[in-house]
């Protein structure tokens, strides 16, 4: 799937919960389904900047050239945003994840119902995914 046909996915998960108590408690149940990191990855280098609760996101390359994210956080309804980020972004190549409008955030109406710090931490964990995606993209020249 492409990174547009997993975010039109979620818009239209979205879309069926009208209510916004829903939405958060849909967000919940997708980042107490996120697997844990493991405590070995839970460092200093891989905790996100700009975060109110503790985010953490590590990501590697497999041999196919795409870019597998793992992350965790101490607040579960930003494990939740982490993992719809990971859901659209991991297993794409650095150059896919580069130029991905990552609109399902806005149409969704995520950005209009979080706090401003929960708003900057979501900027700083797309902004740290696509650092990553960089590194990979310069490794491969």
């Amino acid at each position: 799937m492409t990174i547009n046909e997993i975010q039109d996915e979620i818009i239209e998960e979205f879309d069926g919960l009208t209510d916004w108590m829903d939405r958060y408690a849909y967000i919940i149940e997708l980042g107490e389904a996120l697997p844990p990191l493991p405590d070995a990855e839970k460092t200093p280098a891989n905790l996100i900047e700009g975060c109110q609760s503790r985010v953490w996101i590590t990501a590697d390359k497999d041999p196919d050239g795409n870019i597998n994210f793992k992350a965790d956080s101490d607040a579960l309804i930003v494990k939740g945003i982490v993992a719809l980020l990971l859901r659209v972004l991991s297993g794409h190549t650095p150059q896919e994840i580069l130029d991905a409008d990552l609109y399902f955030i806005d149409r969704i109406g995520l950005k209009d119902h979080l706090s401003p710090t929960r708003s900057n931490g979501l900027v700083s964990m797309v902004k740290q995914m696509r650092n990553y995606a960089l590194a990979f993209k310069t490794l491969e020249k």
